[in-house]
């Protein structure tokens, strides 16, 4: 499993439609085109308990895990499907105070310096609306690409936020791997069948 991670592919995304104690369901996953950056920045919620004129103990608790993605571009559909925006009969994309977000599941593969794999999903989160720039072309051409901001947290159902395997793994299960964009992970269970 030695190698470093270098590289950022394959970026998919799947509606949760459905977490609490009946279950958790997710749409099929689709893939945003063009990935160029994802940052995962967790927040980590921490006391310490003073005692006898010391630090006698510390706690700590997951807060909310923001998400960062720049991406190539993103299209209306994408737009419509993480920000809640609507493309209209005309087949353009109109954008509403009165918008709201789905929750969704970002998915993604990152190549090691070895060659191999790292894949990622993170299970719940919302997008927010991004910012649009937008500048004159200049003598040398500048690329503008959309970044879009989330906030991720953990299922209700179970409390997981993040499933990440790296496909070097000789104990990962071959078939994890191969299935890992047509449905967000869930561990499978063996039934001994």
């Amino acid at each position: 499993m030695a190698g470093v991670v270098v590289g950022l592919k394959d970026l998919h995304y799947a509606k949760l439609t459905n977490d609490d104690t009946t279950g958790v369901v997710y749409e099929t996953p689709k893939k945003i085109a063009g990935a160029i950056t994802a940052t995962i920045s967790p927040t980590t919620n921490s006391a310490t308990l003073y005692a006898d004129d010391g630090a006698a103990e510390t706690a700590s608790s997951l807060g909310e895990i923001s998400v960062t993605l720049n991406t190539k571009d993103l299209p209306k559909a994408i737009q419509a499907d993480l920000l809640g925006h609507k493309v209209n009969s005309d087949g353009v994309l109109v954008r509403s105070a009165d918008d709201v977000a789905p929750y969704v599941a970002i998915g993604f593969r990152s190549m090691k310096s070895n060659g191999q794999y790292r894949y990622i999903w993170l299970y719940k989160g919302k997008f927010q609306p991004h910012e649009q720039s937008y500048q004159t072309k200049g003598d040398t051409p500048t690329f503008q690409t959309p970044t879009i901001n989330g906030v991720f947290v953990k299922r209700e159902i179970d409390n997981r936020w993040q499933a990440e395997v790296d496909a070097d793994d000789e104990s990962v299960n071959a078939t994890v791997i191969t299935n890992w964009f047509t449905s967000v992970y869930e561990e499978t269970t063996d039934t001994g069948a």
